[in-house]
């Protein structure tokens, strides 16, 4: 009917959807109504109307800091990024970060090795982990009641531009940001 049309624009979409959702127990999709929708997230200028997850969502609407920098960190940066992530989770923040290569990763891994939760954002479709050297962390992330969010569908291609529209997530549901190490001209 014409009410289906307008709300699902792509059946494949909701379909493929629904399949990526009921494969397993630990994965969830909220819309903006929801719940478990975050309460900060919703009051961005540009709020994604889903978001497709696994973990307890619950999580997202915890006290929560960003850690974000350089992909290609120094030494020094490296160790600072694990330092505050640990420390500030020992604190009660959870560590929302985008499970990137660089400070991202290492700031979840400083929240999982003190055994606390860390919510990774992605910047792809949430069925395709990026990068692929990080799917280790991503279920050690979720072993530590962690979650991993996206707003794009599975099998939704990747783009380039996705990574700026995930940095929005980041910051939107965060209290603040803490830049560990960045250039200029980074994101």
């Amino acid at each position: 009917n014409e009410v289906e049309v307008i709300l699902y624009p792509d059946k494949s979409i909701l379909e493929t959807s629904l399949l990526w959702l009921n494969k397993a127990d630990n994965r969830f999709l909220l819309h903006f109504e929801h719940p478990s929708y975050p309460n900060l997230l919703k009051q961005i200028s540009s709020p994604p109307p889903l978001l497709y997850g696994y973990g307890d969502p619950k999580h997202l609407n915890d006290y929560q800091i960003a850690i974000v920098g350089s992909r290609a960190p120094s030494p020094q940066g490296k160790e600072n990024a694990k330092l505050f992530a640990s420390r500030l989770s020992e604190c009660g923040w959870t560590i929302t970060s985008g499970l990137a290569l660089g400070i991202d990763g290492l700031s979840h891994q400083g929240a999982v090795l003190g055994g606390f939760t860390t919510i990774a954002v992605l910047g792809t479709a949430i069925d395709k982990m990026y990068p692929r050297r990080h799917i280790q962390l991503a279920e050690e992330i979720l072993q530590n009641d962690g979650v991993i969010i996206s707003e794009f569908a599975p099998n939704t291609l990747g783009r380039p531009e996705y990574f700026p529209r995930r940095n929005r997530i980041i910051s939107g549901l965060s209290v603040g940001t803490l830049i560990v190490e960045a250039a200029m001209q980074s994101g």
